[in-house]
Order: C-alpha cells, then sequence, then structure tokens
C-alpha cells in the first residue's frame, strides 16, 4: 500500500480530535474501522504515531514527526485541488456531462433529461457502489452530475459548490427466494429475517451495512451474514435459497427470487441528484428535477410490490415538490 493524502488527513484528524472516538465521528467512519486504517498506516510507515492513553490519544515523538510533515503539505494540496477543481469546471462547458450514479433507478431517467434538454452535449456515464467516491469526483470536477443516496441518519457530507437535490425517501425492501416460506406474506417483520443467513453488500462509503445492523441492532439481534456480494451475484445467492437480503423499494422481481416490503417500514434509502452549482446543469436544473421525479414515478408504477406499497402509503414516499 501506497501512502495517500487520505492517510495523512486521517492522522491529522487523530491528532486534532485526542481520540479515535471522536475523529471516527469527525470522518464518518466506525471507530474500529479507523484503528484498522491507522493500523495500516503505522505499519506503512514503520512507527508507532499515537500512544493510547486513559485521557485520550497522543502523539508520539515519530507521530509528531509525520503530524508536523503532513500540516505542512495538507494546505498545499487542498489549494492544488481547489484550483484544479475550478479549472475543471471552466474546462467542463455544456458539451461535455459526465454523469456517476450508483445502482439507483433515477440514472436513465437522468440521461434522458439531459439529452432533451441539451441535445448537443457530449454525454457519458460511469457506474460504482460508493455515493462518497462519486460525491467526491463530483467536488473535484471529473464529474458534471450524479445520482447518490444515503440513509436516515447517515447523510451525505457536505461539498462546496456541489448541490444535493433530494428526490424521494423510499423504504427499504426485503429480497427472498420465491420458494421461501416468508414469499406468501404480504409484509415480513424483520425480527424473522435475522433468524435467516444474509447476503449484504461489501462495506463502502454509503454505510449501507452500518445502517442495517443499527436498524436490526434495536430488536436486540444482528443479522448472521456469511455471504457478501453484490448485483447479479448477490441476486444469484438468494435465489439458490442460501440467504435473503434487502433491496431497493424499486427492484423488479426476477425468476427465482420474490420482493416484499418489511412490516412497518423500519428502514429507508434516499435518492439524491447532485451537481455544480456553476455547472452546465445549474441552469435546467428545474426541469431535469421534474423530468427525472416524474421518471422515478414511471419506474414505481413498474413495480408491482412498490406500486401496491405506494397505494397503501400514499403519504410516506412522494417525490419531492420541485420549484414551478
Amino acid at each position: 500500500m501506497d501512502l495517500e493524502i487520505r492517510h495523512l488527513r486521517v492522522v491529522c484528524a487523530i491528532a486534532e480530535a485526542g481520540s479515535l472516538t471522536r475523529a471516527a465521528a469527525a470522518l464518518r467512519m466506525t471507530q474500529p474501522g479507523l484503528s484498522a486504517q491507522l493500523r495500516r498506516i503505522e505499519a506503512m510507515l514503520g512507527g508507532t504515531l499515537f500512544a493510547r492513553r486513559q485521557e485520550g490519544t497522543v502523539p508520539t515523538p515519530f507521530g509528531e514527526l509525520v503530524i508536523g510533515r503532513a500540516r505542512a503539505v495538507l494546505p498545499g494540496i487542498d489549494g492544488l485541488l481547489a484550483d484544479t477543481a475550478r479549472a475543471a469546471r471552466r474546462m467542463s462547458a455544456a458539451d461535455r456531462i459526465r454523469v456517476g450514479s450508483v445502482g439507483a433507478p433515477l440514472l436513465g431517467h437522468l440521461l434522458l433529461a439531459v439529452k432533451a434538454l441539451l441535445p448537443e452535449a457530449h454525454l457519458t456515464a460511469r457506474c460504482q457502489y460508493s455515493p462518497v467516491a462519486l460525491l467526491d469526483d463530483l467536488a473535484a470536477g471529473r464529474l458534471e452530475a450524479a445520482v447518490l443516496g444515503d440513509h436516515p441518519d447517515l447523510e451525505l457530507p457536505q461539498r462546496e459548490g456541489v448541490a444535493l437535490h433530494a428526490i424521494v425517501t423510499e423504504p427499504v425492501f426485503v429480497l427472498l427466494p420465491a420458494t421461501h416460506p416468508l414469499a406468501a406474506r404480504d409484509e415480513v417483520p424483520l425480527p424473522e429475517l435475522l433468524d435467516e443467513d444474509w447476503a449484504v453488500p461489501r462495506p463502502d462509503g454509503d454505510r449501507t451495512r452500518e445502517y442495517w445492523a443499527s436498524v436490526c441492532a434495536l430488536t436486540d439481534r444482528a443479522p448472521f451474514a456469511p455471504y457478501e456480494a453484490e448485483g447479479r451475484q448477490l441476486i444469484e445467492i438468494v435465489r439458490a435459497g442460501l440467504a435473503v437480503s434487502l433491496c431497493q423499494a424499486t427492484f423488479i422481481e426476477v425468476p427465482g427470487v420474490t420482493v416484499r416490503p418489511l412490516a412497518e417500514n423500519p428502514l429507508w434509502y434516499r435518492h439524491i441528484l447532485a451537481w455544480h452549482h456553476d455547472g452546465p446543469l445549474a441552469a435546467c436544473g428545474t426541469e431535469v428535477l421534474r423530468r427525472v421525479a416524474d421518471g422515478y414515478l414511471s419506474t414505481c408504477s413498474a413495480s408491482p410490490t412498490y406500486a401496491r406499497w405506494r397505494e397503501r402509503h400514499r403519504a410516506a414516499a412522494r417525490p419531492v415538490a420541485v420549484p414551478p
């Protein structure tokens, strides 16, 4: 592993916070995850950076050396990133629009809206799992727009110059093997799922697994997750009858799997569109939001399970009001 800028930021954050717990909160990480990352950084640099004492985390002499150099380097790097981001935005005219997306039903609607409103634009798209990585790319000028998502109490961080527009907050549903006894239910209580093996996505910047675990903990139980997978692989594990999982409400059933709502709607997911305040979408942003919101509603109607849920819970999940 090579030393990266983010490693220097982690070291400085721990020094400023005076404890791993406070630093983890500031960095929006879990404390065990931060501890593991610190151990990797120390192994890479070849020395212990912090001494753990009762009153907190204190830099060692070796740590003081590293922290001093990091604090001298980071302002210059931040200035470079800010300058290049501004330059990239200036060069990113309306004839080039790069869109990033998490796995969500909004991407197609966003691309169609951009093609209709900016027909001369050279439009490209790429997908990845982590919304935080996409948000960083957007803030740095490597993307012009992005489809993102987050969870209640685990909202995405704000980035200077980036506008975040929530489209809708929808319930999280359960993904079951079609032959599973719970598939015959109209709704599935979350505690009953905790008797099953789970397939879950790998840990990433969207904190999905952390959110799932925190809600399950309210039942005083935790899911047993022997399978870690995403996308098609996760579906195949469920289809094989090896595990259950959770999915977005707009997930369209495929042969061998069944989608059902969770009883009492304990889990939620928020769909977000993001772009620069001064980017090529800013001038037509209201119309983009309107078209994407309308597209989302059409996606809802194409998912029978979610359409029935929305009919029963009319006030619970509606697209945000778009200004006229």
